[in-house]
């Protein structure tokens, strides 16, 4: 994997958050104040998420960055700190539909999905994430086989065409005018995939999904929010 360079002026880092900065002990105790050093140092945090802005909005409070919010795996973009009003890119109620439609195709499904879809207004999430083929599948020859199918390991997300978390980094990037090639992602799933690909550099905190490594620039030896740590530290040391 490609050292992280130290020749570039680097201007943000986007980082997931569910698996990357956080996990279902919470953050790491050390996570914040290497977060605040990255502030200090002039580089802004992003976040990127699949979570919803209600559920994702007080994760970058609590972190008290400058950057800007993706939610919906790209589909809500807000950057308030800027100015900028919040953007849906896209309407959640053909997902929604196509869920009911889910549920009178496969037994068990339960089409109401994930507690934070009554937040959702782009996507919408089913809870059977070991069984998003037979999803796609069933999408693919219906009325609904325009929307894409996306697992990340804590839900299967059913969203437009095109739309992903590279689709949210586009616009708030060219809000803030901001070089993507200046950029570092970091992330843990196949849903990060897309803004590795967008980002000037892109570090993996996780080996076990495919084609995340393969994307990535780099991949952390420790895993998780553990592997952020090992990022962060690296990087604030590369850059002393």
């Amino acid at each position: 994997m490609a050292a992280i360079p130290t020749d570039i002026d680097w201007q943000m880092i986007v980082f997931d958050v569910d698996g990357t900065l956080l996990d279902i002990n919470g953050f790491q105790a050390e996570l914040i104040p290497l977060i605040r050093e990255l502030e200090n140092r002039g580089i802004s945090v992003s976040l990127a998420s699949g979570r919803t802005l209600p559920n994702v909005t007080p994760i970058q409070q609590s972190l008290a960055v400058s950057g800007f919010v993706i939610g919906e795996n790209g589909g809500m973009v807000w950057d308030s700190g800027a100015g900028h009003p919040i953007r849906a890119m896209a309407d959640g109620s053909r997902a929604r539909a196509a869920a009911d439609w889910l549920a009178t195709r496969i037994d068990g499904l339960d089409a109401a999905g994930i507690e934070s879809n009554r937040w959702r207004e782009t996507e919408w999430c089913l809870k059977e994430v070991g069984d998003f083929e037979r999803i796609r599948d069933e999408l693919a020859g219906s009325e609904w086989a325009d929307l894409e199918v996306v697992p990340t390991g804590f839900a299967v997300h059913i969203t437009a065409h095109g739309l992903d978390k590279a689709t949210g980094l586009a616009i708030a990037f060219e809000q803030r005018g901001i070089d993507p090639s200046l950029v570092i992602a970091v992330g843990d799933a196949a849903n990060d995939i897309p803004m590795f690909e967008m980002c000037g550099y892109a570090v993996a905190v996780n080996d076990s999904h495919p084609g995340v490594v393969e994307a990535a620039d780099h991949c952390t030896e420790a895993k998780g929010t553990l592997g952020t740590l090992e990022f962060l530290r690296d990087f604030i040391a590369s850059s002393d």
